[in-house]
């Protein structure tokens, strides 16, 4: 037979994992006379690993009318299924639901109890953990378990794992989904799963541990996803999305040459596979590493990129362009998004920038409305990273509010975090602010080692903006700070000697007049005068008017 020179190795091939050989190898196979019905579904499998999709829908439509032929009715229904879930996972949802309901139909009509009923309930579950009816979707999760269970198929029993994690998470039961989660990738890193199973289960868990920002887990899972894309060098699907989740580990533990190397390649991987989700994501990553690098127009061309691919820019675009100086069109954009935001993951990606814009334009309230919905998230879902971002975040309305004694506590307590999860540009940031609350407390020795840590971090990391902002940041120059005054009771003194009563200065600086008298104080103990009036005098002299 003419296929003999190619079968077995075709089949030796896809046994290692060598999808490219497989491939060629069974292809060839098929010249002249027709391979088993295991044979073509090797070849199907193959050629959706290698890349080539439409020779996969081909091979997989082939197969199921064959099948159908030969009377193997459970056999045509899987083949129509993976048919149609590869297409509703591309993005196909008219073409990919059709073949998911005629495998169905198929079932129905012979009355069959087979595993393949198992399977074709699964989209039924992800739209309705799309529509928000978690627990409806638990349920039919757990129907296409039992059918896994029953019939002994690790596959389904994985991905009934996943959706019931995700639908626990969706519902709020965090630590009992993330348990799920990690019980289908046990499956995955037993080796009990088909390479096309393995890879949803890969980037369902990763993605669903983002959103909930648990970073430890997606990490752990990222690393086991690299692993596994790296035993076989010729597959496609999923080595893109692994590089994009490699590539924002990397940004956060401050490796941003290797992150973008990474982000780089993903796009280019990931534009060549229509209806990939991931390929938006990947450009917004390179958008974010020369933002924060200060390559202003590169971010710019990589967030129209990343918008051309159906991705949304914010809260990146926002950050942009508040670090160039545009802060009305950063306000204004943010306040849009946070708005309109209405699930609890795009409410929590925006509103740490958010409150930093809000704070930079001087709504405090806003500032602090935002943070407290941060917190009241954290509280849910228990993620350090969340913590991280909120302890920051109060710290960071408690030196806006004149509090730098009571923001310490926070900012110490993020600092922690930080260092713990090895991010040194948020760490970076933090230390100026414990750096700003020291210097308001006229712990300037302190101080001036926050900066000098900070700056060190962000001199290493290239963050040029932030560095910048730093210089800006600095106490006033030593021989024009005898007097050892903060910012604000600079401020402070100023409409002193203007003539401005304490609740004037109040409402003109938006803080309660007890901390207004608090600064008095404070200036006539530093500059060691007795009065409001000798202070003003003081103040006219200095050129501190």
């Amino acid at each position: 037979m003419k296929t003999a020179g190619t079968l077995h190795p075709g089949r030796a091939s896809f046994q290692r994992k060598a999808w490219a050989d497989a491939y060629a190898e069974l292809s060839s196979a098929t010249q002249g006379t027709s391979l088993e019905l295991d044979d073509l579904e090797r070849l199907a499998t193959a050629a959706y690993l290698v890349g080539k999709d439409i020779e996969s829908c081909d091979l997989w439509a082939r197969i199921h009318h064959d099948a159908l032929t030969a009377g193997d009715i459970a056999r045509s229904a899987r083949c129509a299924f993976w048919l149609g879930f590869g297409l509703l996972m591309s993005g196909e949802k008219a073409r990919g639901g059709a073949w998911v309901a005629r495998a169905r139909r198929l079932l129905e009509e012979e009355g069959l109890d087979c595993v393949e009923a198992g399977y074709v309930i699964v989209p039924d579950a992800l739209k309705s953990l799309g529509k928000g009816d978690h627990m409806e979707a638990h349920a039919i999760f757990d129907k296409a378990g039992e059918f896994g269970r029953r019939f002994a198929d690790p596959n389904l029993v994985a991905i009934s794992c996943l959706g019931r994690g995700q639908s626990l998470i969706e519902a709020g039961r965090i630590q009992e989904g993330a348990t799920l989660l990690d019980e289908a990738m046990v499956a995955m890193e037993a080796g009990e799963l088909s390479p096309m199973a393995a890879g949803i289960i890969y980037c369902g868990v990763i993605e669903t541990c983002q959103q909930i920002f648990d970073l430890r887990r997606a990490q752990e899972w990222t690393t086991a996803l690299t692993r596994w894309c790296e035993s076989q060098p010729d597959l496609v699907p999923y080595r893109g999305r692994c590089l994009v989740h490699r590539a924002e580990i990397m940004q956060l533990h401050g490796a941003w040459s290797e992150a973008m190397s990474e982000a780089e390649k993903a796009c280019y991987q990931l534009c060549h596979r229509p209806g990939e989700a991931a390929t938006g994501y990947a450009f917004y990553l390179c958008a974010e590493l020369h933002r924060l690098r200060g390559e202003f127009t590169k971010a710019k061309q990589a967030y129209e990129q990343a918008s051309r691919w159906g991705y949304t820019l914010q809260p990146g675009l926002a950050l942009l362009r508040l670090a160039q100086g545009q802060v009305a069109v950063a306000e204004a954009a943010i306040r849009r998004i946070v708005n309109e935001a209405t699930d609890r993951t795009t409410r929590t990606g925006v509103l740490p920038a958010y409150v930093e814009i809000m704070l930079s334009v001087g709504d405090v309230p806003a500032a602090r409305a935002g943070a407290d919905e941060l917190s009241r998230i954290a509280a849910t879902l228990d993620a350090p990273f969340l913590w991280a971002l909120t302890t920051g975040a109060q710290g960071a309305i408690l030196l806006a509010e004149d509090e730098p004694l009571t923001a310490l506590e926070p900012l110490r307590q993020a600092s922690r975090i930080w260092e713990e999860l090895e991010a040194p540009y948020e760490l970076a940031r933090i230390r100026i602010l414990i750096g700003l609350a020291c210097h308001q407390l006229g712990d300037d020795d302190t101080a001036r080692m926050e900066f000098d840590a900070a700056h060190w971090s962000l001199q290493q990391l290239g963050a040029a903006p932030e560095l910048s902002r730093l210089d800006t940041l600095f106490p006033i120059g030593a021989s024009d700070n005898r007097h050892h005054l903060t910012r604000r009771e600079v401020q402070v003194l100023r409409l002193i000697a203007s003539g401005k009563t304490n609740k004037a200065i109040a409402a003109e600086l938006s803080l309660s007049e007890r901390t207004i008298d608090r600064h008095v104080s404070n200036i006539l103990a530093k500059l060691n005068v007795p009065s409001r009036a000798a202070a003003a005098a003081y103040a006219g002299h200095h050129n501190l008017c």
